[in-house]
């Protein structure tokens, strides 16, 4: 029997955190889906696509790098994660913990996901060196004009490259911030 596992989140923009779990989980499931959903709470810096096509890049210099392990593909969908899951067949779903906050929270959803869907999830303490990284964190210190190099330990070339090329677009959200912010 093979054990999929789905790792879920908006991942906008993907972080060495969120690649730290990912990495883990492959110790731990034969298969895993890194499945990008929307979350209809977080207007998107990235659209699905962006972040899809930074999520394979990552996953595949992950697999090059650390070959040991669960093979992974990226998915993007819409909808329930819940739904998703059922779709895929997954074992279990999982999710990274930073902190107490984020246990207390994920744990809600945890719990409803096993009375509806039936399906587990399995909780992974990110390492210690991404434990207070978030994209919510990276988006607004790209929105403020921040120096993106120096995030060089908490995000991917690839993802600053990115954030970068928004800062510098004023039709981009994130650029038109970075613009105002930098006005004042």
């Amino acid at each position: 029997m093979s054990h999929l596992a789905i790792y879920t989140g908006s991942f906008d923009p993907i972080t060495l955190g969120h690649l730290d779990v990912l990495d883990r989980s492959r110790a731990l499931f034969d298969k895993v889906i890194l499945a990008i959903g929307i979350n209809p709470n977080k207007p998107p810096l990235f659209s699905i696509e962006e972040r899809k096509r930074h999520a394979e890049t990552l996953v595949a210099r992950l697999l090059r790098e650390r070959p040991q392990g669960a093979r992974v593909r990226v998915e993007a969908y819409q909808g329930l994660t819940i739904d998703f899951a059922r779709k895929v067949g997954a074992a279990a779903i999982v999710r990274g913990i930073r902190n107490v906050t984020d246990l207390a929270s994920e744990c809600q959803l945890a719990i409803t996901n096993r009375q509806v869907a039936g399906v587990e999830t399995v909780f992974i303490v990110t390492g210690e060196n991404f434990a207070y990284v978030s994209s919510s964190l990276i988006k607004q210190i790209a929105a403020f004009g921040g120096d993106l190099k120096r995030l060089d330990t908490l995000v991917p070339p690839e993802v600053i490259a990115a954030l970068e090329e928004k800062q510098q677009d004023p039709r981009n959200p994130l650029g038109r911030m970075a613009i105002d912010g930098a006005a004042d």
